[in-house]
C-alpha cells in the first residue's frame, strides 16, 4: 500500500467521528453531515500530497471541514432564497429528531438555537462548546483572532440564551 494511501487511511480511521460531530453540530442533520464527510475526505485525499506538516493534521483536518461546511451552507442558503422557502422552517425540520440522534427537549431546544445562529458564530459555538477546543486552536483553524473570537462566542452565547429562555 502506497504511503500516502496508509496515511490517508490512518487520518480517516483516526478522524472520522470526531470529524463527523463537528460538522453535524454546525449543520444540524446527520444526512447533510453525512454527505458533507464524503466531501470533505475527497478533498483531504486530493489536498494530502501538498501537506507539509506545518501545522497538526487534526488542524488541517479541522480547517477543512469548517470551510466546506461554511460553503455547504451558504449554499443552502441561496438555493433556499431561491426557491422563496424559508430557513426558519428549514432549521426546525432539521432540529426535530430523527433516527440517528436521540435526543430530549432541552437538546433539540438548544439544536434549533444554534441553527438561528449566523454560520461563524454557530461554527465557534460549536468548536468551543461541544468540542471543547480552546480560542487558539480555533483561532488556527478558522484564522481568526483569539479576540475576534471570544467576542463571537460571548454573542453566539447570549443568543442560544436569550432563544432557550424565550422558547422554555
Amino acid at each position: 500500500m502506497p504511503e500516502q494511501e496508509k496515511y490517508f487511511n490512518d487520518l480517516v480511521k483516526q478522524y472520522s467521528e470526531p470529524l463527523y460531530w463537528h460538522v453535524r453540530a454546525m449543520v444540524g442533520s446527520h444526512e447533510d453531515a453525512d454527505d458533507l464527510m464524503q466531501e470533505i475526505f475527497i478533498k483531504v485525499w486530493k489536498a494530502l500530497p501538498s501537506f507539509r506538516g506545518d501545522s497538526e493534521p487534526f488542524t488541517w483536518l479541522w480547517r477543512i471541514a469548517t470551510n466546506e461546511t461554511i460553503s455547504h451552507l451558504r449554499k443552502a442558503r441561496v438555493r433556499a432564497a431561491l426557491s422563496f422557502s424559508r430557513l426558519d422552517a428549514e432549521a426546525e425540520r432539521i432540529s426535530d429528531p430523527d433516527p440517528y440522534f436521540d435526543g430530549d427537549a432541552a437538546l433539540r431546544s438548544l439544536r434549533k438555537a444554534l441553527m438561528k445562529l449566523p454560520d461563524k458564530q454557530r461554527t465557534v459555538f460549536a468548536m468551543r462548546y461541544y468540542e471543547e477546543l480552546s480560542y487558539e486552536q480555533i483561532s488556527e483553524i478558522t484564522g481568526t483572532s483569539v479576540g475576534a473570537l471570544k467576542a463571537s462566542y460571548h454573542i453566539a452565547y447570549e443568543k442560544v440564551k436569550s432563544f432557550l429562555n424565550e422558547n422554555n
